[in-house]
Parts: structure tokens; C-alpha cells; sequence
């Protein structure tokens, strides 16, 4: 298989890849798809000034350097758009008047070729938050044969990604050094002694120190409901009186704020992976742990029932414990010299489980790390991570950290985050106490807050909310609340496995296409099988 095939399957791991709760950072979410790639394709043109038309220009450069090529039958452009770093409009510590300085929002823009009868731009946002959308837009246009949109979308919309403020291309925020991620990951998932829980509060103090000096009190600025009003500055940059919006996993929180902000500036929103805005951190971390714990229980059900694939049946539990227990006092070198630590295996195994298909990769994985090799291992937790190669990071986990804290008001103690992995651990033991520990990071997150709304869209048509049963890292449970809070959510269900659906399977992506071009919302309560 080619490079350029092989990173083009992964695509359904980029959508797959971004999760809401607390894992290494609290509310981290993170991309289980393959290669890092850096920022591409950097436009050229100056941003447009807020309230004014962009400059698009060409940029197949970025589809040639996120893919190897682009996709047969598009054309990519490219444009910047200026936006308040303060719209002054929120209700915390944002709130009043803003400066006039300003973020630049990049933006890319997949057109067909072959479009006919256009309805509009199809904005996306892939979630995160800290994923890019510039890049989603990008991978999304190749099509069904690669996990991308089909043509019946492509030929009707302009696909349009932007990365949002603070991420990669869009004034991106920069403070973590690659030598404290690295820590972070392969810290032990579940410190047990107080030294080394003590140890873990005391690197996420480090890191929150270190950004806290670098961007003071501009650190609440990257918080969600400032980039759904961005949103609305590209809904009028792309020229359509009304948004059409498709957000996976955190996309949805964020397309969930722009509905309460604007609920009469919307066409269509599909939510994808959702995302209960009411949930607190802590309860948000504990559904994360239990959506977690029933993957991997259904995982080991898949490796018992298909023990010709799955190396470490019948019994996977066991195995992949024992491969966690064996890290923390005797971890596997690398040729490299790296050691696959318990925080590098347990990563491995978050990254698996985002998607069905990556159920025989972590079987393989422990199997040969029990046999000496931890190549599996690494391959997993660094696609992850978006750690390359050369030991480099994307600011994935800077802007994902920023976004989380400046959103959340809730701030547990290191009192009460020890008792909740205690008590986690009891009720979810693989993923429960690294759930906890995660809390750390917000705890110790310098900056004031600025918390989205959580009310109804009231005024916008009926929304779209999708939901997977066998989501990990969006539980099921927070589809229908999340349909229920805007008051005009419709739930479309998928019985399938891993994190957001469409467009997965042929009984989702016709309801959520109908709904899309012709605004033909699913029946009441429909029910997607998994196949």
C-alpha cells in the first residue's frame, strides 16, 4: 500500500481522534490518526479586516503536503480573516469592552469540480478542541473511498475548514516544551504513592506556570464561546446568510454555542460525537471513564470471539494489564533507546480503541511488546499524540489545554482529585484513575475563566445529534442531553463501535446527507446497525 493510501484510510481516525474529557490534560482530547504533519500551506494574502470580504488564493500545497497529492476532481484555496481577540461579549473574565487588537483565522476552502446547483459552504470543525479543520476539509475531499464526504455533499457544498483560534495555523498558541510532553505521556497513568502523584502535580504546575507567563490574561481569550463567535466572522467570510456546520466530538460543544449565540443565522447543524455542555469537569472526566472502560470491555469480548486476530485471547484484560504492570518496573527499550513506559502503553491503548478498526493493532501491539518489541506501542501512542518522529510536537496539546481551562469554573483540589482516582479506580480500573489524574492540569491552570452557555437554541431549526452506543470517548448517554438542552435536537443513533459516525455507514450517511441538502431532518428516533 502507498503512503500516500495509507495515510488517505486513516482519515476515519482523524474524525475519530478527539475526545472531551481529561486524560493527559484535563478536557484533552487527542488525535489517534497517523502521521503528524506540520502546518501547510500557509496563505500568503494578508488576513481580511473583520467585517470585510477575503482574498482567496490557490493552494494545492497543503492537500500535497498533508496527503501527497489532492483529491481528483477538487480545487483548494486558501484565505486568512482577522477577529477581535476579545469580542467583549462574554460573561466572564472576557466580559466587557475588547481592545481592537486582533486573531487571524486561516481558512481552506475544497471546491468540485464537478459541483452543480450549490447551496452553500459546508463549514467544518473536526474537535479538539486543537484539531484542525483546515486539514479535515482537506482529507474529507477525497471522498467515500478514503472515510471522506460523499459526492452527493461535495457537488452541492463548498467544503470549508477553519482552524480555530489558537490552533495550528490560526494564531496558533505555543507554550509547552516537546521534553514536558513527553513526561506527561509517559508518566505512570495511575501514580499510586504519594511522591509520585505529587510528582505528576507537580509537571502539569510547571507546564501551566510556563504558559501563564508567556500569554498572562490573554489565556481566557481562547475559550469556546470566543470561537463560535469566530464562526460567525467565516459564516460571513464564505458569503452565506445562514450556517451550514458539521462538528465532530468537541465541534459539537462549539456548534452548540453558535446556536445559542445565533440560532436564527442557521440552515443545518449536524453534531457528531456530542457532547453534553452541562456536564461539570469532573463529571464529564467520570462519563469519560466509564465510555472508555465499555470499549475496551467490548474489545475483549471481540478478541475472546476472534481469537485467529486478536494474539492475546482469550483472555485480553489480563494481558493488556499485565503489559501496564510490567512497564511501571521493567519498561521495553527501543533501538532508539526510548522506553515504553506505563504511560506510553496506556496511550496506546486509548489510541486503539477510538476505532473498531484499531481493535487487532493493540492486540498486535501487546503481543509484541510481551515479546521484546515495542515498536506497536510507540507507533500508537505517538500517532496519538501527534509526537513525530523527531520527538516534535503540534500545539495540539497547547490549545487544547487553553481552550479547556479557559472554559471550565470548576477547579478540584489535588484533596479531592487523590480521593476520586482512589475511587475510580474501583469502579473504572483501567481508565478510571488516569481520568482523575487528569484533573490536575485545570487545577493548575493559571488565567481567569470564561464558561460557555448551556440553554436552549431558541429560535433555530431542528439540529441534527449524532451519537455512536459504542462511543468511548463521547458516551452515548450525552446524545440525547445534548439534544434535549437546545430544545431542537433531533437524535440519530449508530449501534456501531468507536467515536462519531458519519459517514460511516449507508443508514447514516443517507439521514444526515437528506438532512443536509434538503433539510429533511431524521425520523424520530432512528436507529442506525452498526453494519
Amino acid at each position: 500500500m502507498s503512503r500516500t493510501t495509507d495515510r488517505l484510510r486513516r482519515v476515519r481516525l482523524l474524525l475519530a481522534g478527539f475526545a472531551v474529557a481529561a486524560l493527559l490534560t484535563a478536557g484533552c482530547t487527542l488525535p489517534t490518526f497517523a502521521p503528524r504533519v506540520e502546518s501547510a500551506g500557509e496563505p500568503a494574502a494578508p488576513a481580511a479586516s473583520p467585517g470585510t470580504a477575503p482574498t482567496w488564493r490557490a493552494c494545492p500545497e497543503v492537500a500535497d503536503d498533508l496527503v501527497g497529492r489532492g483529491a481528483p476532481d477538487m480545487r483548494y484555496e486558501c484565505a486568512r480573516i482577522a477577529v477581535p481577540r476579545n469580542w467583549g461579549t462574554g460573561t466572564g473574565a472576557t466580559a466587557g469592552p475588547g481592545t481592537g487588537e486582533t486573531f487571524e483565522i486561516a481558512l481552506l476552502r475544497a471546491r468540485s469540480t464537478k459541483q452543480h446547483d450549490r447551496i452553500g459552504s459546508l463549514v467544518l470543525n473536526p474537535g479538539g478542541p486543537g484539531g484542525s479543520g483546515v486539514d479535515t476539509a482537506v482529507f474529507l475531499s477525497f471522498g467515500p473511498a478514503f472515510g471522506g464526504l460523499p459526492p452527493a455533499v461535495t457537488e452541492r457544498f463548498d467544503i470549508v475548514g477553519f482552524d480555530p483560534r489558537g490552533v495550528q495555523r490560526s494564531s496558533p498558541i505555543e507554550c509547552i516544551s516537546d521534553g514536558d510532553l513527553d513526561a506527561s505521556f509517559g508518566y505512570d497513568p495511575d501514580p499510586r504513592s504519594q511522591e509520585a502523584f505529587d510528582g505528576f502535580a507537580a509537571l502539569n504546575r510547571k507546564i501551566g506556570q510556563g504558559c501563564g507567563a508567556k500569554y498572562g490574561d490573554q489565556l481566557p481569550l481562547y475559550g469556546t464561546e470566543q470561537a463560535a463567535r469566530d464562526m460567525d466572522a467565516v459564516r460571513a467570510a464564505v458569503g452565506d446568510d445562514k450556517l451550514t456546520y458539521l462538528g465532530y466530538s468537541y465541534g459539537t460543544l462549539l456548534g452548540a454555542t453558535y446556536a445559542q449565540l445565533y440560532p436564527q443565522r442557521i440552515r443545518a447543524l449536524v453534531l457528531d460525537g456530542a457532547v453534553d455542555p452541562r456536564q461539570g469537569l469532573v463529571a464529564g472526566s467520570e462519563s469519560q471513564a466509564k465510555g472508555f472502560e465499555r470499549a475496551f470491555t467490548n474489545f475483549t469480548r471481540w478478541c475472546a470471539a476472534n481469537a485467529g486476530r486478536c494474539p492475546i485471547a482469550p483472555d485480553a484484560r489480563a494481558a493488556v494489564t499485565s503489559a501496564i504492570e510490567k512497564a511501571r518496573v521493567s519498561p521495553v527499550r527501543g533501538d532508539d533507546g526510548r522506553e515504553a513506559t506505563a504511560g506510553w502503553v496506556f496511550y496506546a491503548i486509548i489510541s486503539s480503541l477510538y476505532t473498531e478498526t484499531g481493535w487487532q493493532e493493540l492486540a498486535r501491539a501487546i503481543d509484541r511488546l510481551e515479546g521484546g518489541d515495542p515498536k506497536d506501542v510507540f507507533r500508537l501512542a505517538d500517532a496519538y499524540a501527534g509526537r513525530g518522529s523527531d520527538g516534535h510536537y503540534s500545539n495540539l496539546f497547547d490549545a487544547n489545554l487553553a481552550v479547556n481551562c479557559a472554559d471550565e469554573d470548576e477547579k478540584p483540589s489535588l484533596t479531592q482529585i487523590r480521593e476520586l482516582q482512589s475511587k475510580w479506580r474501583a469502579q473504572y480500573p483501567l481508565f478510571g484513575p488516569a481520568l482523575a489524574v487528569g484533573l490536575l492540569a485545570c487545577a493548575e491552570w493559571p488565567g481567569g475563566r470564561d464558561p460557555y452557555p448551556t440553554g436552549a437554541a431558541a429560535g433555530a431549526p431542528p439540529i441534527v445529534v449524532v451519537g455512536t452506543t459504542g462511543d468511548p470517548a463521547t458516551p452515548y448517554e450525552q446524545t440525547g442531553a445534548l439534544a434535549s438542552m437546545l430544545g431542537v435536537g433531533r437524535v440519530l443513533t449508530w449501534e456501531g463501535e468507536g467515536h462519531t459516525a458519519y459517514p460511516q455507514t449507508v443508514c447514516v450517511t443517507d439521514a444526515v446527507d437528506a438532512y443536509l441538502i434538503d433539510l429533511t431532518v431524521p425520523r424520530e428516533g432512528l436507529r442506525c446497525p452498526a453494519r
